[in-house]
């Protein structure tokens, strides 16, 4: 046996190693660097509309105090870390005529809702749901525009507890206390729209229980590169957007969207594979012709054989030869 082969066994042998190896691979099997590039795109294409429908109705609703019009936003946009603070200031609210207005809100809520389509098709592919299973038309605008509800409202509760925050730490002087306590219900209320997301996104019906692994994973990692992308912008990266003007902030928020993407697809595998027992797999399973796969390499294979399934009267059979040579 040579050194792949000791490192295969031992993979085999330990769970803690065993179940990131099989959420690589079942990323690998599944194209996620393509399913995160649609999130991605989608969101870029949404954001800005979205933004300005959100700035407008700050308008209408804080009319009388602009100076909390501009704390809320400031706090939403601490979400896009380095480039947060110029998408601020080139996007203003809507004006004009009422019907000006209307159009606006229906192609913000059109592009909102392309993201959880690319969300929804996305865990789909992740726990193999056959195309038969997949929510209609009408089920898929539903579930968007829940989630899009949810989301907003999230977005600013964040903000808000990112506004009393700083307030709080101004007036009391306990500043990073302050700043730490903020920071924890920011997390607790990622993880709770991250949890939402996984359960109502998906077709494949499942406990809401069986979901928190993933909730909390994306929930954690998520405020990290938040925390990494705050101190970046104080330490490293002062004036960095704005030197590069536009195209700075257009490279940035899709690199930010693309790795925003990439944390949901990953901890969705994680789910996947913890929830249908998806690992070990064999290290060297990437191969066609690699005959050492195990158990869950044959279950892993045989649902995507199934997720192609079109009709609801179709059946899909897959069977695995043995080598003869063994």
């Amino acid at each position: 046996m040579g050194l792949t082969g000791r490192v295969d066994a031992f993979q085999r042998r330990h769970r803690w190693a065993a179940v990131p190896v099989a959420v690589i691979y079942k990323f690998l099997d599944d194209q996620g660097t393509y399913l995160a590039a649609l999130l991605a795109y989608y969101g870029f294409i949404s954001l800005f509309p979205l933004l300005l429908l959100g700035v407008t109705v700050l308008g209408f609703l804080l009319h009388d105090d602009p100076v909390a019009q501009q704390a809320v936003v400031s706090s939403a946009l601490r979400n896009v870390p380095v480039i947060g603070d110029q998408i601020r200031d080139n996007v203003h609210s809507l004006g004009g005529s009422v019907t000006g207005l209307v159009v606006g809100v229906v192609v913000a809520v059109y592009g909102a809702l392309g993201v959880t389509h690319a969300a929804q098709h996305a865990l789909d592919e992740v726990w193999a749901v056959p195309k038969a299973e997949r929510a209609g038309i009408g089920a898929a605008y539903g579930k968007g525009v829940l989630i899009v509800l949810l989301v907003g409202a999230g977005i600013l509760l964040t903000a808000g507890l990112s506004a009393i925050g700083t307030t709080a730490g101004a007036i009391t002087g306990l500043g990073a206390i302050t700043r730490g306590a903020v920071t924890v219900a920011g997390t607790v209320v990622n993880v709770g729209l991250f949890l939402l997301a996984y359960h109502l996104l998906t077709a494949r019906p499942n406990r809401l229980r069986d979901r928190w692994v993933a909730a909390v994973a994306a929930g954690i990692t998520w405020q990290v590169l938040l925390s990494i992308g705050t101190w970046l912008v104080g330490t490293r990266l002062q004036g960095a957007s704005a030197m590069y003007g536009l195209f700075g902030i257009v490279l940035g928020l899709l690199g930010w969207l693309y790795l925003a993407a990439l944390v949901f697809v990953l901890c969705a595998e994680l789910d996947a594979v913890l929830a249908l027992r998806l690992h070990p797999r064999s290290l060297l399973s990437m191969y066609p012709d690699d005959r050492d796969t195990t158990a869950a390499d044959h279950q892993a294979y045989a649902a995507y054989a199934e997720s192609e399934r079109q009709k609801d009267f179709q059946s899909v059979d897959v069977t695995f030869t043995e080598d003869e040579s063994r």
